[in-house]
């Protein structure tokens, strides 16, 4: 979803196929999936080869990726569904994860079907704004933030958010004003699932979607990245668990970002820009 008054409170706180033999880029899938193997967690090295190729680059989500804003946002809706006396399966609420509210709730059946998206959106932002709880970064997402820049590699924030609650954000990530590149909203007449994000994220990068890696902990991006052509999806499990993220299309999955971080990190410096045209 995309906060909008409550941004002023941040502070404060491709599918694997049958048969395949595990690789250096897969993670361990739980024992009781149907057709489940143990499968080792991605190393750093396996992931510097990656990141080093020519024409590199990466374009990361913002909430449940960078940021551990989910349950936050879920806890809001709770709220507020609360409050107009609807009971709502978590599992409904997850579906709201990665996309913005309006378009989710214009697409989802529930109690609220008829009523106007944005009024409830603004409903759900007001109990987002009276919340205790604060959002706080992924393990590993200062210091991939940082290591990138460090670097020189390409690198977008792809978010359904809006700029008020991306600029507040990234400075709780510890990322300078206008140092990163930002795929926002208001840059999108269509969210994710959609392409759009994504293929505009390439675009602020100038560089082809196929060599870049998309980096998601929802199905909407994941499935946006994949429309839009990136090479390959990373999820993160902060909001789902593996396997519903590897059936979105994630190529493996990780719970947070210090392997990447790690493997950005050996990267080293100097190998110059490529931060976008469109900063924050």
């Amino acid at each position: 979803m995309c906060p909008s008054d409550y941004a002023g409170r941040i502070a404060e706180a491709k599918p694997n196929g049958p048969g395949r033999k595990p690789g250096p880029f897969d993670v361990l899938r739980r024992a009781d999936e149907p057709g489940s193997f143990a499968w080792s967690a991605p190393q750093p090295a396996a992931l510097a080869a990656l990141v080093e190729r020519p024409g590199a680059g990466l374009l990361i989500d913002l909430d449940g990726t960078l940021l551990d804003s989910e349950p936050v946002h879920r806890a809001s809706f709770r709220t507020y569904f609360a409050g107009r006396g609807w009971h709502v399966d978590d599992a409904v609420i997850r579906q709201f994860s990665g996309r913005r509210a309006q378009e989710a709730f214009a697409a989802l059946p529930g109690p609220w079907t008829g009523e106007d998206p944005d009024a409830l959106t603004d409903g759900v932002l007001a109990a987002l704004g009276r919340s205790p709880l604060r959002p706080v970064p992924v393990p590993g997402a200062v210091r991939l933030l940082a290591a990138c820049a460090r670097a020189g590699l390409p690198l977008a924030v792809v978010t359904s958010a809006r700029l008020d609650w991306v600029v507040p954000a990234l400075e709780l990530l510890a990322v300078a004003a206008g140092s990163v590149s930002v795929v926002s909203a208001e840059d999108c007449v269509r969210g994710k699932p959609d392409p759009e994000p994504f293929r505009r994220g390439a675009e602020r990068l100038g560089l082809l979607p196929g060599g870049l890696i998309a980096v998601e902990d929802a199905p909407a991006g994941i499935a946006s990245a994949g429309a839009a052509g990136i090479g390959r999806t990373i999820g993160i499990t902060t909001t789902h668990p593996p396997h519903v993220l590897r059936a979105a299309g994630a190529a493996q999955t990780a719970p947070d970002l210090i392997a990447l971080a790690t493997a950005v990190e050996a990267l080293g410096v100097g190998r110059g820009a490529g931060y976008g045209a469109r900063r924050v």
